[in-house]
Protein backbone atom coordinates (compact mmCIF):
# COMPACT_ATOMS: atom_id res chain seq x y z
CA UNK A 1 0.00 0.00 0.00
CA UNK A 2 2.85 2.44 0.82
CA UNK A 3 4.43 1.81 -2.61
CA UNK A 4 1.09 2.10 -4.42
CA UNK A 5 0.29 5.56 -3.00
CA UNK A 6 3.55 7.25 -4.18
CA UNK A 7 3.15 5.53 -7.56
CA UNK A 8 -0.42 6.83 -7.85
CA UNK A 9 0.68 10.37 -6.89
CA UNK A 10 3.47 10.25 -9.50
CA UNK A 11 1.06 9.07 -12.20
CA UNK A 12 -1.47 11.77 -11.34
CA UNK A 13 1.25 14.45 -11.37
CA UNK A 14 2.19 13.37 -14.89
CA UNK A 15 -1.45 13.82 -15.93
CA UNK A 16 -1.92 17.21 -14.27
CA UNK A 17 -3.83 19.90 -16.17
CA UNK A 18 -0.67 22.03 -16.47
CA UNK A 19 0.81 19.68 -19.07
CA UNK A 20 -1.49 20.70 -21.97
CA UNK A 21 -0.92 24.38 -21.11
CA UNK A 22 2.85 23.87 -21.41
CA UNK A 23 2.34 22.17 -24.77
CA UNK A 24 0.15 25.07 -25.95
CA UNK A 25 2.83 27.56 -24.87
CA UNK A 26 5.52 25.59 -26.72
CA UNK A 27 3.28 25.46 -29.79
CA UNK A 28 2.71 29.25 -29.67
CA UNK A 29 6.45 29.83 -29.27
CA UNK A 30 7.18 27.57 -32.24
CA UNK A 31 4.71 29.58 -34.34
CA UNK A 32 6.48 32.81 -33.39
CA UNK A 33 9.86 31.37 -34.43
CA UNK A 34 8.58 30.40 -37.88
CA UNK A 35 7.06 33.70 -38.98
CA UNK A 36 7.58 34.87 -42.53
CA UNK A 37 7.67 38.57 -43.46
CA UNK A 38 4.95 39.53 -45.95
CA UNK A 39 4.27 42.91 -47.53
CA UNK A 40 1.15 44.22 -49.25
CA UNK A 41 1.60 47.29 -51.44
CA UNK A 42 -1.50 49.42 -51.91
CA UNK A 43 -2.09 52.74 -53.67
CA UNK A 44 -1.69 54.40 -50.26
CA UNK A 45 1.60 52.73 -49.33
CA UNK A 46 2.72 49.38 -47.99
CA UNK A 47 2.07 47.35 -44.89
CA UNK A 48 4.14 44.52 -43.42
CA UNK A 49 2.87 41.41 -41.68
CA UNK A 50 4.57 38.49 -39.92
CA UNK A 51 2.67 35.39 -41.02
CA UNK A 52 2.72 31.70 -40.34
CA UNK A 53 2.92 29.37 -43.31
CA UNK A 54 0.80 26.32 -43.99
CA UNK A 55 2.88 24.33 -46.46
CA UNK A 56 2.11 20.65 -45.84
CA UNK A 57 -1.33 19.17 -46.55
CA UNK A 58 -1.80 18.66 -42.79
CA UNK A 59 -0.92 22.30 -42.01
CA UNK A 60 -3.22 23.51 -44.78
CA UNK A 61 -6.07 21.34 -43.56
CA UNK A 62 -5.77 22.73 -40.01
CA UNK A 63 -5.03 26.35 -40.94
CA UNK A 64 -6.28 28.73 -38.26
CA UNK A 65 -8.92 26.38 -36.87
CA UNK A 66 -9.57 26.62 -33.12
CA UNK A 67 -7.62 29.89 -32.74
CA UNK A 68 -9.30 32.38 -30.43
CA UNK A 69 -7.42 35.41 -31.72
CA UNK A 70 -5.06 36.63 -34.40
CA UNK A 71 -2.59 39.51 -34.12
CA UNK A 72 -3.38 42.64 -36.12
CA UNK A 73 -0.24 42.14 -38.19
CA UNK A 74 -0.34 38.36 -38.12
CA UNK A 75 -1.94 35.85 -40.43
CA UNK A 76 -1.41 32.61 -42.26
CA UNK A 77 -0.14 32.08 -45.79
CA UNK A 78 -1.18 29.02 -47.80
CA UNK A 79 1.24 28.65 -50.76
CA UNK A 80 -0.19 26.74 -53.74
CA UNK A 81 2.40 24.76 -55.68
CA UNK A 82 1.51 24.43 -58.46
CA UNK A 83 -0.97 27.33 -58.64
CA UNK A 84 -4.58 26.16 -58.56
CA UNK A 85 -8.15 27.25 -58.00
CA UNK A 86 -8.30 27.13 -54.21
CA UNK A 87 -11.44 26.78 -52.13
CA UNK A 88 -11.56 27.45 -48.38
CA UNK A 89 -14.23 27.17 -45.70
CA UNK A 90 -14.47 28.20 -42.05
CA UNK A 91 -15.50 24.93 -40.38
CA UNK A 92 -14.05 24.87 -36.84
CA UNK A 93 -12.63 28.40 -37.25
CA UNK A 94 -13.62 30.49 -34.25
CA UNK A 95 -12.81 34.01 -35.51
CA UNK A 96 -13.79 35.91 -38.67
CA UNK A 97 -11.05 36.08 -41.30
CA UNK A 98 -10.29 38.07 -44.42
CA UNK A 99 -9.17 35.70 -47.19
CA UNK A 100 -6.94 37.22 -49.88
CA UNK A 101 -6.46 35.12 -53.02
CA UNK A 102 -3.15 35.98 -54.73
CA UNK A 103 -2.50 35.52 -58.46
CA UNK A 104 0.77 34.24 -59.88
CA UNK A 105 1.79 37.83 -60.75
CA UNK A 106 1.48 38.81 -57.06
CA UNK A 107 -1.73 40.80 -57.37
CA UNK A 108 -4.77 40.15 -55.21
CA UNK A 109 -7.44 38.50 -57.35
CA UNK A 110 -10.21 38.41 -54.74
CA UNK A 111 -10.83 39.34 -51.12
CA UNK A 112 -13.44 37.51 -49.07
CA UNK A 113 -13.93 39.93 -46.17
CA UNK A 114 -14.95 38.79 -42.69
CA UNK A 115 -15.58 35.15 -43.59
CA UNK A 116 -18.04 33.91 -40.98
CA UNK A 117 -16.81 31.54 -38.27
CA UNK A 118 -18.01 27.93 -38.56
CA UNK A 119 -19.35 28.46 -42.11
CA UNK A 120 -19.19 25.46 -44.43
CA UNK A 121 -19.82 27.61 -47.50
CA UNK A 122 -16.77 27.34 -49.79
CA UNK A 123 -14.92 30.57 -50.62
CA UNK A 124 -12.89 30.79 -53.84
CA UNK A 125 -11.56 33.36 -56.29
CA UNK A 126 -12.58 31.09 -59.16
CA UNK A 127 -9.15 31.46 -60.79
CA UNK A 128 -5.81 29.74 -60.22
CA UNK A 129 -3.83 31.38 -57.41
CA UNK A 130 -0.29 31.04 -56.11
CA UNK A 131 -1.36 31.55 -52.48
CA UNK A 132 -4.14 32.46 -50.11
CA UNK A 133 -3.50 34.80 -47.19
CA UNK A 134 -5.76 34.81 -44.13
CA UNK A 135 -5.81 37.93 -41.97
CA UNK A 136 -7.85 38.95 -38.95
CA UNK A 137 -11.40 39.73 -40.08
CA UNK A 138 -11.79 43.35 -41.21
CA UNK A 139 -8.05 43.99 -41.39
CA UNK A 140 -7.95 44.38 -45.18
CA UNK A 141 -10.58 47.15 -45.03
CA UNK A 142 -8.80 48.84 -42.09
CA UNK A 143 -5.62 49.09 -44.16
CA UNK A 144 -7.28 49.96 -47.46
CA UNK A 145 -6.18 46.69 -49.09
CA UNK A 146 -8.10 45.96 -52.28
CA UNK A 147 -8.15 43.66 -55.26
CA UNK A 148 -5.26 44.45 -57.60
CA UNK A 149 -2.85 45.36 -54.77
CA UNK A 150 0.51 43.57 -54.82
CA UNK A 151 1.87 41.01 -52.34
CA UNK A 152 5.37 39.58 -51.77
CA UNK A 153 6.96 37.56 -48.96
CA UNK A 154 10.07 35.94 -47.58
CA UNK A 155 13.51 37.31 -48.38
CA UNK A 156 11.89 39.40 -51.13
CA UNK A 157 10.51 41.56 -48.32
CA UNK A 158 13.48 41.27 -45.96
CA UNK A 159 16.73 40.07 -47.59
CA UNK A 160 18.29 39.60 -44.12
CA UNK A 161 16.01 36.68 -43.24
CA UNK A 162 16.86 33.10 -43.99
CA UNK A 163 13.62 31.65 -45.31
CA UNK A 164 13.47 28.42 -47.29
CA UNK A 165 13.88 29.48 -50.94
CA UNK A 166 10.60 27.87 -51.93
CA UNK A 167 8.80 30.29 -49.60
CA UNK A 168 10.19 33.43 -51.25
CA UNK A 169 7.77 35.18 -53.60
CA UNK A 170 9.10 38.21 -55.48
CA UNK A 171 6.69 39.49 -58.13
CA UNK A 172 7.63 42.57 -60.12
CA UNK A 173 7.53 45.76 -58.06
CA UNK A 174 5.83 47.56 -60.96
CA UNK A 175 2.19 48.50 -60.37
Amino acid sequence: MRIALPLLVALLAGCSPTQPKAEKTASAAARQDNLLPLEIRTKGGSHRFAVETAVTPQQQEKGLMFRKSLDADGGMLFPMTPPRTASFWMKDTLIPLDMLFIRTDGTIAFIAPNAAPYSRVPVSAGVPVTAVLELRGGRAAELGISEGDSVSWGSCVDPAIKSPGELDFCPSRAR
